[in-house]
């Protein structure tokens, strides 16, 4: 499907892995682009790349979204601009594999401040024009960790609950409006992520990581087909659904399992 004329869109976390390949599909589509991240080279990298490629025009904005006022900040840089947000990727985010009592406050904390109050600030703020508009999409990354408890990784899967539930209940709502919300819920995935995380080396990354290329393709044709929910992968939908029938004790065991602490010397 073609974008729309004169489509443009916003993508946070568009320095690297999913947010990145994003980019690239919409910039194939025709569309322009508003790209933010932290690392302002890797933006005009990435920029660069599109414009010789594509012919495409992005304005960049180096912003740490998980400082408390940088949502707010965005929408006026975007304002200023005299942009029009038609599409919203919610693609920032981050985890940290460890004991909850050992990893430093100040970064669960701004974990909690990407992967939700941004996200949500960012859709509060961008969503009425849309709604005056009578049409754009929302898309907000999620993950498999959406669908149980992680022991070890514990703030990072609740940030991803919450997630799924503010989406699934704001495309029920939305419906009718011609603005639709699409909650990309992908397993672990070959970026940066497994790294940065600690959890690269935990059997469910070393065993079942996806291209990042055909995560971002299922996120990508989710908006167009403007589907409620996207899970790319079929052992992922089939581990996710089987939560529904594991007892809890049992699926806390597992995830444990799956991701150990490494031993203290």
């Amino acid at each position: 499907m073609n974008s729309l004329l004169c489509e443009t869109v916003l993508i946070t976390g568009a320095s690297s892995g999913i947010g990145r390949e994003l980019a690239r599909l919409f910039a194939a589509d025709g569309a322009d682009l508003i790209l933010t991240a932290r690392r302002e080279d890797r933006l005009k990298e990435l920029a660069a790349e599109l414009q010789q490629k594509y012919g495409t025009k992005s304005l960049l904005l180096p912003l740490d979204l998980a400082q408390p006022e940088a949502a707010e900040e965005l929408f006026q840089r975007v304002q200023a601009a005299e942009m029009q947000v038609d599409v919203l990727i919610n693609n920032a985010g981050f985890g940290q594999m460890g004991p909850f009592a050992e990893i430093p406050l100040a970064r669960q904390l701004s974990m909690i401040g990407l992967n939700i109050s941004a996200l949500v600030a960012l859709t509060y703020l961008f969503l009425p024009g849309m709604l005056a508009r009578k049409r754009g999409a929302i898309l907000n990354l999620g993950s498999t960790a959406a669908f149980q408890p992680g022991p070890n990784v514990n703030v990072y899967y609740a940030t991803k609950a919450f997630v799924l539930s503010f989406s699934e209940a704001l495309w029920k709502e939305l419906q009718g409006t011609g603005v639709c919300v699409t909650c990309l819920c992908p397993g672990p995935t070959k970026t940066e992520f497994g790294d940065e995380s600690a959890m690269h080396d935990t059997p469910v990354f070393k065993h079942n990581a996806m291209p990042v290329e055909v995560v971002a393709r299922a996120g990508f044709q989710g908006i167009r087909k403007r589907k409620r929910l996207v899970m790319p992968g079929l052992l992922n939908r089939i581990l996710s659904f089987s939560v529904r029938f594991t007892p809890r004790p049992v699926i806390l065991d597992v995830m444990t399992f799956l991701q150990p602490l490494k031993k203290r010397p």
